[in-house]
């Protein structure tokens, strides 16, 4: 199974980096099932991944944002859960911060994330890679300059690197969030936007990062009212973390000892992998320290 999703990662990676800065890649062409803009990129992305598992021929189950869930050959004992591009925005503007995101749990109905045995993130733009799987203890890294897990040991607000998601989330909302975080770090820390999860949440475990915060579900969770709202900024739909967004960095960021929970402060381990519904979609605060995370979750303005 190592070989097989190191295998997808290579076959996607290339074929994404030979179709980069084409202007054409940042047409949007449709929305994904759950509702986010498609652009032309994510459609290359998107068949090398089923070529490749085509031609693998193996029975497997695959995940994957455009096209579902997908049985090819009979009783499947794996499923795979692939976002191709993770922070496709990013790369059309070829400025890198997105990932190639692979978990792989056991194949059955109502599988979790804590069922996921496997996990990688490539970046697309380095080709830098970080993988675990139930064999491992910690996780294995290849590309990066220092050794990984690199955890910063922050636990001062106003000096920390974070970063926030807005993409289907009303910005005045987030703003009266966390408006007071972000005023407090964004001078003596740094405040980011990488419109990618995976991207966002590896970048605690190389040290670039101190914290990442997404917390639209859970103000949706709190005030069903607003659903409305968050359907307007959001192609009709609610787009907040789906399982696909965050699966193999979840698992391995609790590998990596990056404190990482709901917005609630709750394991995610409970969230199904092939279920869009917002009730299953998720927020997200994760930390490298359990301090910063406790401060960060405490003060935001629920």
């Amino acid at each position: 199974m190592k070989e097989f999703i190191y295998g997808l990662a290579d076959y996607v990676y290339d074929r994404v980096n030979e179709s980069s800065g084409v202007l054409k890649n940042r047409v949007v062409n449709g929305v994904s099932p759950g509702g986010d803009a498609q652009f032309n990129i994510d459609q290359i992305a998107e068949d090398a991944v089923m070529e490749y598992v085509t031609k693998s021929n193996l029975s497997i189950a695959i995940y994957s944002e455009d096209y579902g869930l997908s049985i090819l050959g009979g009783n499947p004992e794996f499923l795979l859960i692939v976002d191709p591009i993770d922070g496709t925005r990013p790369m059309a503007a070829e400025m890198g911060m997105s990932c190639i995101s692979i978990a792989v749990a056991r194949f059955y109905e109502d599988a979790k994330i804590k069922d996921i045995d496997y996990a990688l993130l490539k970046e697309l733009k380095s080709g830098a890679t970080i993988y675990s799987d139930k064999n491992m203890e910690g996780i294995a890294c290849s590309g990066y300059k220092d050794t990984l897990p690199n955890l910063n040991h922050q636990t001062k607000l106003e000096n920390m690197f974070w970063t926030i998601e807005f993409n289907g989330h009303p910005a005045e909302l987030m703003v009266k969030a966390y408006g007071d975080l972000i005023n407090q770090s964004a001078n003596t820390g740094g405040v980011f936007l990488f419109n990618s999860a995976s991207y966002a949440i590896s970048r605690i475990i190389t040290g670039q990062l101190d914290a990442y915060v997404d917390i639209g579900n859970r103000i949706l969770k709190d005030n069903p009212s607003l659903i409305n709202r968050f359907r307007e900024v959001g192609n009709g739909k609610v787009l907040h973390l789906f399982p696909y967004d965050i699966a193999a960095s979840v698992y391995l960021a609790q590998k990596a000892g990056v404190i990482i929970t709901d917005a609630y402060g709750e394991s995610l381990d409970e969230t199904l992998l092939t279920e869009l519904g917002y009730h299953n979609q998720q927020s997200c605060i994760a930390a490298s320290t359990h301090e910063l995370h406790k401060k960060i979750l405490d003060q935001i303005k629920w």
